[in-house]
């Protein structure tokens, strides 16, 4: 409830803040200290309490100042006012992940997105059972698509974000050459002859034959064959378990502690191989719009992206 004298007079925060501590001390002095001002200054501020209420509000009592019956009936609505006052102008409380009733919307390729669904769901079991999690291919564009809340974030290969979108780099990665037990790559060193020599499926949402590693390979002179493109790194993993087919799959960094981003590819049986040939690295981060940077529930989804895909060492990731 607004403290007013009339609907042209409505008291601002400072005169309630004033309002309450002058109900509170019965004094100008005490108020004054209270509120870290001069005695001065409160008692301006009074005389304006007085002028804007139409009431005296404390008056002298011999040594001591005493509430009129107006200021006692405001006592305890003005100390509500303070009260919410101060509630509203607070930094944001921590949120319980056990209270959350809430989905979050991820867009993610669909290999990183099958390595995050199980770490996602294990976390929220745990600590947020109220939270469900909704993963969408790479569809949209992730900037306009932040920016107007179609998604919550954005986690891979972030490479084409507004200005204003945070970004967080969760891993390092490096991509190997994946082949079905007994593949004749798997006999002998790998060289980089042999890698081209072998039948390849590309995957690229786009539909290109060409990446990186024909890079790489035409610095030596030799060009691989693309036998097929498909848009789905988990498409591509199972035909490289069923055929003779080299699938290229990103793995953890030599010395790292193994990546949930090659599990499917060893479930399924898959052998990886080291590349000799350098190619660039695969970074793998998320992105948010900067309004959700405060957020508090969004502040344990991306902690919970981080233990899911980050390096162990990672204190978050613990």
């Amino acid at each position: 409830m607004m403290l007013v004298s009339s609907p042209d007079s409505v008291l601002d925060a400072n005169l309630a803040v004033a309002l309450d501590a002058l109900l509170a001390e019965h004094s100008v002095t005490r108020a004054a200290a209270r509120l870290h001002t001069s005695p001065a200054a409160m008692s301006r501020t009074l005389a304006r309490l007085r002028r804007t209420l139409q009431d005296p509000l404390l008056v002298r009592a011999g040594q001591t100042m005493v509430p009129t019956p107006r200021a006692q009936a405001l006592r305890e609505e003005a100390a509500a006012v303070v009260q919410r006052l101060g509630a509203l102008l607070s930094p944001g409380t921590g949120v319980d992940p056990a209270t959350l009733r809430t989905t979050f919307t991820l867009q993610a390729a669909d290999l990183v997105g099958a390595a995050l669904a199980p770490g996602l769901l294990r976390l929220a079991e745990r600590e947020a059972p109220g939270v469900s999690f909704r993963l969408l291919a790479e569809e949209l564009e992730a900037g306009p698509a932040l920016r107007d809340g179609r998604i919550d974030l954005e986690v891979g290969s972030i490479d084409h974000v507004d200005p204003e979108t945070r970004v967080e780099e969760l891993v390092g990665l490096r991509m190997v050459a994946a082949v079905r037990p007994g593949h004749p790559l798997t006999e002998g060193p790998l060289t980089a002859a042999r890698l081209a020599a072998a039948p390849h499926v590309a995957v690229s949402r786009r539909g290109r034959f060409t990446g990186p590693l024909d890079t790489a390979l035409a610095e030596q002179d030799l060009q691989r064959r693309v036998g097929v493109v498909l848009p789905s790194h988990l498409a591509a993993m199972t035909l490289a378990a069923r055929s003779d087919v080299v699938c290229l799959v990103p793995a953890a960094l030599p010395g790292a502690a193994p990546s949930p981003l090659t599990d499917d590819a060893l479930a399924l049986g898959l052998r990886l191989l080291d590349i000799p040939l350098a190619l660039p690295p695969v970074t793998i981060g998320m992105a948010w719009h900067p309004r959700h940077a405060a957020d508090r529930a969004h502040h344990w989804l991306r902690d919970a992206v981080r233990r899911t895909l980050g390096p162990p060492g990672n204190p978050a990731a613990t």
